[in-house]
């Protein structure tokens, strides 16, 4: 049995339970498991260590616990967003050149400890909302900035990399920035799944 670890911030962590590792919260996490549990009965344990309000800094400080110890597989990561929004809220964000070299320090210390692993670098996003628009000036363009370190990091390690940025761009073709994520950051329903079947794309090409 193989297995597969979502990493990342609030988006990931979708109220994931902290003391049954079933209950993996009701974000893209469950509908990934959903998915890939159905066609693939038994073959695959999952994991969320998700916490919400995570910088990359944040998970990086839990890289024993929660990634080397669990040893997936295959693990996905999607952080960035936090990094700019807690300089926004209370200066305490991760400058971009910084979320890149932490961000490869993490990877390289993965790789060293679990040389087998796959990994899936997920894109941060962000669009207008409750929480985006009064600095939105900052927001979309350091956003854009972390996103550009992730797909670096990605080519750094030859990882594959999910982009989500204009996915969720496109999507406001058809509904409102609200309906696909509820303030800008956090997605809703729809906006899981969104992320849901881009990540089953880049899990199909690992």
């Amino acid at each position: 049995m193989k297995t597969i670890l979502f990493q990342g911030d609030s988006i990931t962590d979708a109220g994931r339970a902290r003391d049954n590792d079933s209950n993996v919260g009701v974000g893209y996490p469950v509908l990934v498991k959903g998915t890939l549990g159905f066609e693939h009965p038994g073959e695959y344990t999952f994991f969320n260590r998700g916490i919400s309000g995570n910088r990359v800094v944040d998970v990086y400080a839990r890289i024993k616990s929660d990634i080397i110890n669990l040893k997936p597989d295959v693990m996905s990561i999607l952080i960035g967003v936090n990094d700019v929004w807690h300089e926004v809220s209370k200066e305490n964000g991760v400058d971009a050149e910084k979320y890149f070299n932490i961000y490869s320090m993490m990877i390289e210390e993965i790789k060293e400890a679990l040389p087998d692993i796959k990994i899936m670098i997920l894109e941060p996003f962000v669009l207008k909302g409750t929480a985006t628009e009064d600095a939105w000036d900052v927001f979309r363009p350091e956003v854009e900035k972390r996103a550009a370190k992730a797909r670096m990091i990605a080519e750094k390690f030859n990882l594959s990399f999910i982009p989500l940025q204009d996915k969720f761009d496109e999507a406001t073709k058809l509904a409102p920035a609200d309906y696909w994520l509820r303030d800008g950051v956090h997605p809703t329903t729809e906006g899981h799944e969104l992320i849901k079947r881009e990540w089953l794309k880049g899990f199909e090409r690992i």
